[in-house]
C-alpha cells in the first residue's frame, strides 16, 4: 500500500514554522489593534503577562521563532479578542481575515436601539396629538 499526497503538505504544529504561517498577517492585526485601542507594548506585556521583546517580534512580523500558541492567547485575551483569534490569522482562516471586531458590532447594535426607542417615543408622542 503506497503513501499518498492527499492532505498538506506540512502539517501544522506547535513547534517550528509551518510553511502556510503568516506572521505578517498577525503583525497587521496586532498593530491595528493595538492602536485602536492606544495600548503600547508595555501595556500590552503587562496584560497579558507576555515579554515586550514577543510584543515587538509580533509587531514585526519576525519569522526568527515561533511564538507558542498559548502566547498568542493570552496578547488576543489581553486584547478583548476570542483566544484563537491571532491563530487563525496566523494560519490564514477566511474567518479571522473577516473578522469584525466584537466591540464595533456592539455600538452598532446599541445605536440601532437608540434609534428604535427614539423612532417608538415620536410614534408615541404622534399617536397622542
Amino acid at each position: 500500500m503506497g503513501m499518498t499526497n492527499d492532505g498538506p503538505s506540512q502539517p501544522y504544529t506547535a513547534r517550528g514554522s509551518a510553511s502556510d504561517e503568516d506572521w505578517g498577517a498577525v503583525a497587521v492585526a496586532l498593530n491595528h489593534r493595538m492602536a485602536k485601542l492606544r495600548i503600547g507594548q508595555q501595556r500590552l506585556s503587562d496584560r497579558s503577562g507576555v515579554s515586550v521583546t514577543t510584543v515587538r517580534a509580533l509587531q514585526r512580523g519576525s519569522r526568527g521563532r515561533r511564538v507558542q500558541n498559548p502566547t498568542l492567547a493570552a496578547i488576543c485575551r489581553a486584547l478583548d479578542w476570542p483566544a484563537d483569534h491571532l491563530l487563525r490569522v496566523l494560519v490564514g482562516d477566511p474567518v479571522a481575515t473577516d473578522f469584525a471586531d466584537v466591540s464595533v458590532a456592539q455600538e452598532v447594535l446599541a445605536a440601532i436601539v437608540r434609534i428604535e426607542r427614539y423612532v417608538e417615543e415620536i410614534a408615541r408622542v404622534i399617536g397622542a396629538s
